[in-house]
C-alpha cells in the first residue's frame, strides 16, 4: 500500500532548492557525499520531524514539530538529507547532513511501503534516548505538522537504535511508549523519596 507523504510547506522546499543551487552552501556542508555527487541533486520525500519531549507514566506523549527533512537524491540513491526549521519569518534551510540515518530512513520507508495498511510517514525523535524513529501515522488525511502518536500508530526505530531496542522492527505506539517511559525516566534510588 503506498505511503501518503504529507506535503511540505512550499517555503521549506524552496529554501532547500535554493541551498542546493548555492555552490557555497553545498561546498561548506559537512557532507562529502553531497559535495562529491555527480549529476543533479534533488530533494525528495519530505518528512515532518517531530520531537517527543516527554512521556507520562500513562504513556501519553507530548510532541512538537521541529522541522521538515528532505532526502537528497543523486542518481539512484539518497546521499544526504536537508533539514529546514520554522523561523519567526517562515521556513528556512537549516543544514545538510549525512550518516547512517539516511540509509536507515530509506530502508524503513521501503518496509512501510510493503505493509497492507496505508500510513502517513513522519519522523519522531526521542532525544532522551538518542533515538530516531519512522512514525507511521494511521490518519493519512491528517496535517503532518500536527498531532501526537496514536496508540495504533507504528514506530520503526532507525539504525543505530539504542541498546535493547531492535532497529527496523515496527512497534505499536501503545507497546513501545511504556518501554521508552522506563528508559527515559530516571529510576529513584532505594530509600529515596519517590
Amino acid at each position: 500500500m503506498p505511503l501518503q507523504v504529507p506535503p511540505a510547506p512550499a517555503p521549506a522546499l524552496r529554501s532547500v532548492l535554493t541551498a542546493l543551487g548555492s555552490p557555497t552552501a553545498v561546498r561548506e556542508a559537512r557532507t562529502p557525499s553531497l559535495r562529491n555527487a555527480q549529476g543533479p541533486a534533488t530533494p525528495e520525500l519530505p518528512l515532518p520531524v517531530h520531537v517527543l519531549d516527554r512521556i507520562t507514566p500513562e504513556g501519553v506523549s507530548a510532541t512538537r514539530l521541529t522541522g521538515w527533512r528532505f532526502l537528497i537524491r543523486c542518481g539512484d540513491r539518497a546521499v544526504a538529507a536537508a533539514e529546514t526549521r520554522l523561523m519567526p519569518d517562515g521556513w528556512a534551510f537549516s543544514h545538510f547532513f549525512e550518516g547512517p540515518y539516511i540509509a536507515a530512513t530509506e530502508h524503513a520507508l521501503r518496509q512501510a511501503e510493503a505493509m497492507q495498511q496505508p500510513y502517513q510517514p513522519r519522523l519522531l525523535s526521542v532525544p532522551g534516548l538518542y533515538m530516531l524513529t519512522l512514525w507511521l501515522h494511521g490518519d493519512c488525511a491528517a496535517d503532518g505538522a500536527e498531532g501526537h502518536p496514536a496508540a495504533a500508530d507504528l514506530l520503526v526505530p532507525l539504525a543505530p537504535a539504542p541498546p535493547g531496542i531492535a532497529a527496523h522492527r515496527p512497534h505499536r505506539v501503545a507497546e513501545l511508549l511504556p518501554v521508552l517511559t522506563h528508559r527515559v525516566t530516571p529510576v529513584p534510588l532505594l530509600g529515596s523519596p519517590a
